[in-house]
């Protein structure tokens, strides 16, 4: 495993939270990620805080619907 600052995304409530800079241990083989048990519960910490969230600066990405994508 290598020590890597990561992207981690949830979806919570129909919802993508994504934090970013998280520490974590990532396979140079595979690319599996893993965090130990601190930053976990850090992270669950961070992503019940509804007056964060609701601070956070938010961002925009593309949405594509498979069936859409299909028909054209």
């Amino acid at each position: 495993m290598e020590e890597k600052s990561i992207q981690q995304d949830f979806w919570i409530k129909n919802k993508l939270i994504v934090i970013e800079k998280v520490p974590a241990g990532v396979c140079p083989q595979c690319g599996e990620k893993i965090v130990n048990a601190a930053v976990g519960k850090h992270i669950a910490k961070l992503i019940r805080d509804n007056n964060r969230i609701k601070k956070a600066p938010t961002i925009s990405v593309p949405l594509i619907r498979y069936e859409e994508a299909m028909a054209g």
